[in-house]
């Protein structure tokens, strides 16, 4: 992955809310950000509950003239129950690699729900969610949904492999295994290294090292990757990045290479669920 579109006067915040307004369960929110001479700064990931997290993004995309959210949360959930075509879709990828995805529907209370958190941070955001516009707009203010387990089998191919999802989340203490934490860690490290934003790169390669790592240490690792995810949409080659589904159904936009991109269109197709993936010329 390349570093294809200079970007300048624009931040991309990489949000992991955890879904609910738990006050032991923070959220974490980073950002990376150009100036407009195009000088990257990287602010590292700090624990945040949605209002907190409006509060700095709408603070700090002040100075920008681009602003894009990469959010860790279904942000179009119009289904009273089940699951949105979308995540069918991103399961045939990430259960093949061994993973799990929540389904999203309205009657999950606290999650989904009229009354929860998420619908009054994206109404106060007041951003726009047009993911095929954010990828190019010279200003504006964007959201995006975006999904670490379904982008990392396409930044690894390791982790493509069938039932190599890595184990990484510290709370789940049967399955943890600090190789797989050191090897997300080290992937986010490699991936900003590519698309030259030092700061994450030094700040992903201490989170590799570290010996004991916590939740909170995980939630700020995923943080990081929606950003990266942001900054794929925004700056990579128009090839290794799609939007599954729709705005109005559910949708998730994810960087994709070829271990990971067929099994995501075949599934897509089956389901009739539409995708936006450019070939460059």
């Amino acid at each position: 992955m390349d570093f294809v579109n200079p970007q300048s006067s624009t931040v991309i915040f990489g949000f992991d809310s955890a879904w609910t307004d738990a006050p032991k369960a923070p959220g974490a929110i980073c950002a990376v950000a150009y100036d407009d001479h195009g000088r990257v700064q990287f602010h590292e990931p700090q624990l945040v509950s949605f209002a907190q997290a409006r509060r700095l993004i709408e603070e700090f995309r002040k100075n920008f003239a681009v602003s894009l959210v990469a959010l860790d949360q279904p942000t179009v959930v119009p289904n009273a129950a089940g699951s949105r075509p979308v995540d069918k879709v991103a399961a045939s990828l990430v259960s093949f690699v061994g993973g799990g995805v929540q389904p999203a529907n309205r009657s999950k209370i606290g999650m989904f729900c009229d009354n929860s958190p998420i619908w009054s941070f994206i109404s106060g955001l007041e951003a726009t969610e047009d993911p095929i516009q954010a990828r190019t707009a010279s200003a504006g203010h964007f959201l995006i949904e975006v999904f670490p387990a379904l982008a990392l089998p396409a930044l690894d191919d390791g982790f493509a492999q069938r039932l190599r999802a890595p184990k990484y989340n510290p709370q789940n203490r049967k399955k943890f295994r600090l190789e797989d934490w050191q090897a997300v860690a080290r992937v986010v490290e490699r991936s900003a290294e590519r698309f030259n934003v030092p700061g994450l790169a030094e700040w992903a390669h201490q989170m590799r090292n570290a010996a004991q790592p916590r939740k909170s240490n995980q939630d700020k690792l995923d943080a990081a990757i929606c950003a990266l995810i942001g900054l794929f949409w925004r700056a990579g080659p128009t090839a290794h990045s799609a939007m599954l589904g729709d705005v109005d159904h559910g949708y998730m936009v994810t960087p994709i290479s070829d271990a990971t991109w067929p099994r995501l269109r075949q599934a897509a197709i089956r389901r009739g669920v539409p995708t936006s993936q450019v070939v460059d010329p």
